[in-house]
């Protein structure tokens, strides 16, 4: 199965287990995201969720193989099963290695963030022609000073954890192999709380930095569309499978 869960105490894991694609994000590994997170949601029982990747990679993102040029989504979760999700309880990313594109809006869906000092986190799009098109262009300002946010969006380069750390992205920097250890010790202190208030405050916490998430939805439509039939996004898409520098036009 491309996902798997396991429960500790209160603690529900989720792993994503598609490491010969990078753990790139096809519609079945989007249902099983999904089918996770809805039983985090509904079992009284659960009161954290881990989101985790294999010990190489956390996820590349959108699985570009796909014939369907939208993400793969749920009815529940939206892209990816989680994107647009109206989460009812907390969930933490445990990032060992790259989570790019889609793997790093999923990452900024989440919300806590446990980095291992061999993750890496980036907005590869722009390099294939592309834009974000998963909450990217709008959360990243939100959780990132805006010039960082900038930087990522229009250079495409990676942001590695010590730094995404002091900017305030990253709560936990572990050692390699250690990020679902750390995430672990994370929850376990959210469980310790009283976990009505925590949902409760989690929910106007969500309620108040997403009131502009419509906007921002608008604005990603109108940048993909910008996209859609330009030569850049052909080339960009035939230059990543046939492993070679873009020649772009501009056009």
């Amino acid at each position: 199965m491309p996902v798997e869960t396991e429960t500790r105490d209160r603690v529900l894991i989720v792993t994503i287990r598609r490491e010969e694609k990078r753990n790139a994000i096809d519609d079945e590994l989007a249902a099983g995201i999904s089918a996770a997170l809805d039983r985090l949601d509904d079992d009284p029982e659960l009161w954290v969720g881990i989101l985790t990747g294999t010990p190489t990679v956390f996820s590349a993102g959108s699985d570009l193989a796909r014939t369907e040029r939208s993400s793969a989504a749920t009815a529940r979760g939206g892209e990816y099963g989680l994107i647009r999700r109206e989460r009812l309880k907390p969930l933490i990313a445990a990032v060992e290695g790259p989570a790019l594109g889609g793997g790093f809006e999923i990452v900024l869906a989440c919300d806590l963030v446990v980095a291992a000092r061999t993750a890496s986190f980036g907005l590869p799009e722009v390099k294939r022609g592309l834009v974000p098109t998963c909450g990217g262009l709008f959360r990243t300002p939100r959780a990132l000073p805006l010039n960082v946010a900038k930087e990522m969006l229009l250079t495409g380069d990676r942001l590695d954890p010590q730094r995404a750390y002091a900017l305030g992205l990253v709560n936990v920097v572990a050692e390699p192999g250690g990020a679902l250890d750390a995430a672990l010790e994370l929850a376990a202190r959210v469980c310790s709380v009283g976990p009505v208030g925590a949902r409760a405050s989690l929910r106007a916490l969500e309620q108040t930095v997403a009131e502009r998430d419509e906007l921002g939805w608008s604005a990603t439509t109108n940048a993909t569309d910008a996209i859609s039939n330009s030569d850049d996004i052909h080339e960009g898409i035939a230059a990543f499978f046939e492993k070679r520098e873009p020649r772009w036009t501009g056009r």
